[in-house]
């Protein structure tokens, strides 16, 4: 087993210091409101999503029961657990990325017990510390017991959680460096997860720099309203991006994922990344000039 106490490594996980991560969206699910009774067509669907992403460049996939809205707020119906591991199975087969879970609107064991059982790397949890008030009401983080059943499951899968999540407000004022803090330290999650006010709405720039400022090594990801237009700039913040709906065909979330888009965004995303390296390699060199000659001579002794 990993060293938990760790944060994920992403080049480790990911091959890469800054992925970028495309979430499959599943077609509604037995037991949601909007279920339409053909399980085998809701897994297609999924199977085409993650191979369009796979084929647009992303370096990771995470699955979640998005259009099972209206959400239940803790512990799913166990047909959405079967039915979120059948489409990972068949999803694992064709896509040789990482996976990650996440079973809205917060149940994080069900997440836990899916990617335990399928041996995927790692789950999104809305809310693991503090309390939420959602459309589903008030939502307790539960990190004490969601860490004591990893370890019960003996598992390394890491924990990717939201802090302020979109579509949810704090109870009281809540500083977000604070946040990020008790989420890291007390509720030990292994990244840290930073979105807009709404599925579809960036975080701002600054939000993003105060996030990772206060999070130091543990990694940062931008986890909504990301597109080919506004990641130059926000990527240059974080560690790496989730990203779905500017990827899915006119932008539209019920459409299907278009991978032309998702060349687009990834394309985008690794420019300003090589841009980046640039321009702190020249900030290096400059600072190296600037140093005395006693200090850049690798032979000089202190």
């Amino acid at each position: 087993m990993q060293d938990l106490a760790k944060p994920v490594d992403l080049q480790q996980t990911f091959k890469t210091k800054n992925p970028i991560i495309g979430v499959v969206h599943l077609q509604p699910l037995p037991t949601s409101a909007r279920w339409g009774g053909d399980l085998q067509a809701a897994i297609g669907r999924a199977e085409r999503e993650a191979t369009a992403l796979s084929a647009g460049g992303v370096d990771g996939i995470i699955v979640e029961n998005f259009f099972d809205a209206p959400f239940v707020k803790d512990r799913v119906d166990p047909a959405v657990v079967s039915a979120m591991t059948l489409s990972i199975q068949r999803i694992k087969k064709l896509v040789p990325l990482p996976i990650g879970i996440n079973v809205l609107r917060n149940d994080a064991f069900s997440a836990m017990a899916i990617a335990s059982c399928t041996e995927t790397q790692f789950i999104r949890v809305n809310i693991l510390t503090g309390v939420m008030a959602t459309d589903q009401g008030l939502i307790e983080g539960r990190a004490h017991e969601l860490l004591r059943y990893r370890r019960e499951l003996g598992s390394d899968v890491k924990i990717l959680a939201d802090v302020l999540v979109k579509h949810a407000r704090p109870l009281g004022s809540v500083n977000l460096t604070v946040a990020v803090q008790d989420t890291i330290e007390r509720g030990l999650a292994d990244g840290i997860i930073l979105s807009g006010w709404a599925t579809g709405s960036p975080p701002t720039l600054e939000d993003l720099e105060l996030a990772s400022a206060a999070a130091g090594d543990t990694p940062v990801f931008i986890g909504s309203g990301a597109n080919w237009e506004n990641i130059p700039d926000l990527i240059r913040a974080v560690d790496g991006v989730i990203v779905s709906s500017s990827l899915k065909r006119h932008g539209r979330r019920e459409e299907p994922i278009d991978p032309i888009r998702v060349s687009q965004f990834v394309e985008a995303t690794q420019r300003s990344l090589s841009a980046k390296l640039q321009d702190e390699s020249r900030l290096r060199e400059r600072g190296a000039k600037n140093l005395p000659s006693s200090i850049k001579n690798p032979n000089y002794q202190f």
